[in-house]
């Protein structure tokens, strides 16, 4: 018998034992999420039974009230949905004004120096981990009512978003044109024009599309905490127990968001 034969069984033997102790670990791990998960739900109160049956019938009540819906004021709300639609454009702006220069630092391969790395991140942790409503609330008081507040509440918090994707994007581009630039004696400033945006610039494009859909609904948000827009117009609806109008303004904020959808996909396409 030859080695190969002898070695042959113990080898077919270690790679089924290897193939069934992964599987019993990835099991466990499934197993593991998925009590999480039954834990989280309990917790909530997603598996009190009784208490969902019980709100059903008062949520029927409610869409039942809000038919149907009242578009007799739908001429006011035409200054505050452009407000609101302003208000996501100006924020996404500003949020990618400022994380074109924090990806770069938060990038292994641009940052200069690893305390520039480091004081990156974490600029785009904290701005990540506040909610916009809640910088909305410290603007507005801040700065005073208004559109402003809820341009800076959406541009600061965005840019905790958009600056991670922009940094991931970075750092997953080829190293072959960065390094025929650095071979060629090019500046870091020529190295990131020349061998890192060409290859970002249609991920930047996605991200920025994406990130204005997403401040666009929230911005409908930012009225409800005195920031402006069509959200100021929902939460008087609501205060005056108008579900008619509730509605309506609900369905106004969905054909926009519908049509800043379509927009949107056009401009990516165009990026592409």
């Amino acid at each position: 018998m030859t080695l190969a034969q002898t070695n042959t069984p113990q080898t077919a033997d270690t790679i089924l034992a290897a193939d069934r102790k992964g599987r019993r670990r990835l099991l466990l791990q499934i197993g593991g999420i998925v009590a999480i998960i039954v834990l989280c739900l309990w917790l909530t109160g997603m598996l009190d039974g009784g208490r969902l049956a019980d709100g059903l019938p008062a949520i029927g009540t409610l869409f039942a009230e809000m038919v149907p819906p009242d578009f007799t004021r739908w001429r006011q709300w035409v200054e505050p949905m452009i407000e609101t639609l302003a208000m996501s454009v100006a924020g996404t702006a500003l949020a990618v004004v400022l994380s074109v220069p924090l990806g770069f630092l938060a990038a292994r391969n641009t940052t200069p120096n690893k305390w520039a790395y480091q004081a990156a991140r974490l600029v785009l942790n904290t701005l990540r981990s506040i909610p916009e409503l809640i910088m909305g609330i410290i603007f507005v008081a801040a700065v005073g009512f208004g559109m402003l507040p809820g341009v800076l509440a959406l541009g600061l918090h965005s840019i905790g978003m958009v600056g991670k994707f922009f940094a991931e994007a970075i750092e997953h581009a080829h190293p072959a044109p960065i390094e025929a630039a650095e071979a060629s004696g090019a500046t870091s400033l020529q190295v990131i024009s020349h061998g890192v945006m060409p290859q970002v610039f249609p991920q930047f494009a996605d991200v920025t599309m994406y990130r204005w859909e997403y401040n666009f609904r929230a911005s409908t948000v930012m009225g409800m905490v005195g920031a402006g827009g069509i959200g100021t117009e929902l939460v008087g609806s609501l205060r005056l127990l108008d579900y008619p109008q509730v509605s309506a303004v609900l369905i106004v904020i969905l054909a926009t968001v519908t049509i800043v959808d379509a927009l949107s996909n056009m401009l990516r396409k165009r990026f592409q």
